[in-house]
């Protein structure tokens, strides 16, 4: 991975000595199970063409390989994400080993498919229209990610009735955060044939995880000002469906950026995350749930979402979700925009060393999982039944410039919010969920105003 101080010269050379310990930072490998196969071959460098597919063919091919993977990711065994798992998948005759395997037929929504949904037109897609894997095994780490963004942008993850009937009203789900790039397609959904061959409007991990920046799509970016919760009360409201008034009231209090996608019926909201950073990641989601011991642990964490957001009818070809797994390491933040003086930035650089780094201490400027007590949040993630482990992962701080809203259920507004002491008060005004203290990440927030200042400069070109 490369490291993200875009600046040549003194500055350049003086931050990466203060942290050069990034370019040495530990990286997820080899296997969960031993990465022996008895013989003497000689045992492939990870991350080579050799190793990627080997591992690939191992995943797609080896249930008791996949079940054992599976339970060394899963870091709370009792959890309910945890026992879903453990009781469908590697199961090799039953569970969701056995669902059929299904490769989609779908159309990326264009302008001009966007212009005939608008008028309530649903076009077809027959079975002319090639499927999504034309059934080659990619044999190159480039060749896996070119797989793995078509599976990203085309692959659905289900029907969703709400943007079928959203996109009859373009200025309401544009206002919701459903964005267009700058030739009119709308990146995140397909038309596509359903399990049951009706066409249908579905969503993609484009969705959530792309955003349009001056009409630019940037892959891997959250979908920050998309307001799922209020799209679905507006169906409810225009459609006069019936809706339980506890789960409206809950939506509602989502708001842009936010979803809660847990498996309880906890109240717990979280941002959605940007995807950069992914391979230097020791833990994945929040709360984390999922150990990334080796590649495996992603790819069953795509596996099974798939399988699960189609309501378990189905299972993508496992070649797809390995292919998808390898698309998301291979995504890179922007370039990021420089405001601080050299003065400022060095000083900034030093602040995060002694101040920072001890949690945000890998490559991605992430860390392993710390205990919810320690970070001081809302802990009801953390410690809920749905994907609870007792920790908040550390996010990385990969374009963090533009990663607000802040802290996993996103309350926080600004890098200036965030380590300002005004919000830990609590007559506090501020914030995104309303009045009143925000209160954990209490680091940062005991320094004075311009070494505050120093460290957000800093913050804003990593």
């Amino acid at each position: 991975m490369r490291t993200r101080v875009p600046l040549g010269g003194k500055l350049c050379v003086t931050l990466l000595a203060m942290l050069a310990c990034d370019t040495a930072s530990p990286r997820p490998t080899p296997d969960p199970i031993g990465s022996g196969s008895g013989s003497n071959e000689i045992e492939p460098a990870p991350w080579t063409d050799a190793w990627v597919n080997r591992e690939g063919k191992r995943f797609a091919e080896d249930p008791a390989y996949r079940r054992a993977a599976l339970e060394t990711s899963l870091v709370n065994h009792a959890n309910t994400y945890s026992q879903q798992r453990l009781g469908s998948y590697g199961l090799r005759e039953r569970g969701w080993d056995v669902l059929p395997v299904w490769n989609p037929r779908s159309l990326p929504v264009t302008a001009e498919l966007a212009a005939a949904l608008e008028r309530g037109e649903l076009p077809p897609v027959t079975a002319e229209r090639a499927p999504l894997w034309d059934g080659k095994t990619p044999t190159t780490m480039t060749e896996w990610a070119a797989l793995g963004k078509r599976v990203f942008f085309e692959y659905p993850m289900r029907a969703e009735v709400f943007m079928e009937w959203g996109l009859m009203k373009p200025e309401l789900v544009a206002a919701l955060g459903v964005e267009r790039t700058a030739d009119g397609g709308v990146p995140g959904l397909v038309v596509f044939a359903n399990v049951d061959g009706k066409t249908r409007v579905g969503i993609t991990c484009a969705i959530c995880h792309t955003a349009v920046r001056e009409g630019a799509l940037v892959v891997g970016a959250a979908r920050r000002r998309f307001d799922y919760g209020r799209l679905r009360l507006s169906y409810f409201e225009d459609t006069r469906s019936s809706v339980e008034p506890e789960l409206a009231r809950r939506m509602a209090t989502w708001g842009p950026g936010r979803a809660d996608v847990t498996e309880d019926n906890d109240e717990d909201p979280v941002a959605i995350p940007d995807l950069w950073g992914l391979r230097d990641e020791t833990v994945l989601t929040q709360a984390g749930t999922i150990k990334h011991a080796s590649p495996l642990a992603l790819a069953i964490r795509q596996d099974t979402q798939l399988t699960h957001a189609n309501h378990q009818r189905i299972r993508p070809p496992r070649e797809l979700a390995w292919a998808l797994a390898m698309y998301l390491y291979s995504l890179e933040p922007p370039a990021p925009k420089v405001r601080g003086s050299f003065a400022q930035l060095v000083r900034g650089a030093s602040l995060f060393a002694t101040a920072c780094r001890s949690c945000h201490d890998n490559a991605a400027y992430a860390g392993k999982a710390i205990p919810a007590k320690k970070v001081g949040t809302d802990p009801s993630l953390a410690t809920g039944q749905a994907r609870g482990t007792g920790h908040y992962r550390i996010a990385p701080l990969l374009d963090v410039a533009n990663a607000a809203p802040y802290l996993h259920h996103g309350p926080v507004t600004s890098l200036d919010e965030l380590l300002s002491p005004a919000r830990l008060a609590p007559d506090y005004r501020g914030g995104r969920l309303g009045p009143g203290a925000i209160p954990g990440h209490a680091f940062g927030t005991e320094l004075a105003a311009p070494d505050r200042a120093a460290l957000i400069a800093f913050l804003e070109i990593l």
